[in-house]
C-alpha cells in the first residue's frame, strides 16, 4: 500500500529586523508554506522575501491569517464574531495573494493561525465564517484544519478541498483537539518520538491521547514547526525516516 502526505511549515513569522526560524533551509523539506500574514506575525517585506522563496524552491504557498495580535503571536483567544472573522481572513488573504500575484504565482491553501485555528476547531460557527471567506476569494484553494474538527466540516459543506491536518510536535486530547500550549505537556520534545508518532498517524489513522485513548485521524498534511533550535534537523529528519518508511511527500494538491 502506498501513502502520500503533504508537510506544511509556518514561515515569515518575522516582524521588522527580528527574524524567527530558518525557513530558507526549511523550505527545502517542506512541500507547503504557511505564510504570516502581518496580523500575528509577518510584514510586507517579509511576506515578499517568503513568497520568493517559496516560488524559487516549488512549495505551495498558503496564506496564514491570524487574530490581530502581535503581541501574544496571536496565540491568545480573542472573542470575535464570525462577521470579524470572515473579514480579518480575507483582508489577510488579500494581502498575501498580492505578493504571490506580483511574483507570478498562485495561492495553493489557507490555514488559519494559531488561536484562530485552535477556535474555528471547535466553533462551527467561526469555521463556517472563515471556509465562507475563503471561498468566496476563490473556491479553488484547499482549507487546511485540525483533523476531522468544525473548521474540516465546514470548509466541505462551503465546497472547498480540505486538507486534515495533523501536528508532528504535539499532544493529542481524547477529543481530538490539540493540547493547550499552556499545559506542560503540551509539547512533545523528543524527535524520534515525534516521527514515530507521524508515521503511526498516516500509516494507522490512530494517535494516542494523553488521556491513553486511541483516537482515529486522518493525515493529509503535517505541520511541523520551524521556530525551534532543532527545527531544520527535525525537517531533514522528519523527511528522509517518511521516506525510508515508504510514505510519499508530495504536494496536497496530488494528494486530494
Amino acid at each position: 500500500m502506498s501513502y502520500l502526505v503533504d508537510i506544511n511549515c509556518d514561515m515569515g513569522e518575522s516582524f521588522g529586523t527580528y527574524v524567527m526560524g530558518r525557513d530558507e533551509e526549511i523550505l527545502d523539506y517542506v512541500t507547503s508554506a504557511n505564510i504570516a500574514c502581518g496580523f500575528h506575525a509577518g510584514d510586507p517585506a517579509t511576506m515578499r522575501k517568503t513568497v520568493k522563496l517559496a516560488l524559487e524552491k516549488n512549495v505551495g504557498i498558503g496564506a496564514h491569517p491570524g487574530l490581530q495580535d502581535l503581541a501574544g503571536f496571536g496565540r491568545r483567544v480573542m472573542n470575535i464574531s464570525p462577521k470579524e472573522a470572515y473579514e480579518l481572513v480575507i483582508y489577510q488573504m488579500g494581502a498575501l495573494n498580492a505578493f504571490v500575484s506580483a511574483e507570478g504565482g498562485d495561492l495553493q491553501h489557507v490555514k488559519p493561525h494559531g488561536a484562530l485555528f485552535n477556535m474555528a476547531a471547535k466553533d462551527a460557527n467561526l469555521a463556517e465564517a472563515i471556509a465562507e471567506a475563503v471561498y468566496d476569494v476563490n473556491p479553488e484553494l484547499v482549507l487546511f484544519g485540525l483533523s476531522g474538527s468544525e473548521l474540516v466540516k465546514a470548509g466541505k459543506a462551503a465546497g472547498l478541498k480540505t486538507a486534515n491536518e495533523v501536528f508532528s510536535d504535539r499532544t493529542y486530547q481524547s477529543d481530538g483537539s490539540l493540547t493547550s500550549r499552556t499545559e506542560a505537556n503540551a509539547l512533545i520534545t523528543d524527535a524520534n518520538e515525534a516521527i514515530q508518532q507521524v508515521v503511526r498517524m498516516i500509516k494507522e489513522s490512530n494517535v494516542t491521547s494523553v488521556q491513553g485513548d486511541e483516537i482515529k485521524i486522518q493525515a493529509d498534511t503535517i505541520c511541523i514547526h520551524g521556530d525551534g533550535a532543532h527545527a531544520l534537523d527535525f525537517a531533514q529528519n522528519i523527511s528522509s525516516t517518511l521516506k525510508d518508511s515508504e510514505i510519499d511527500i508530495t504536494k496536497i494538491k496530488n494528494i486530494l
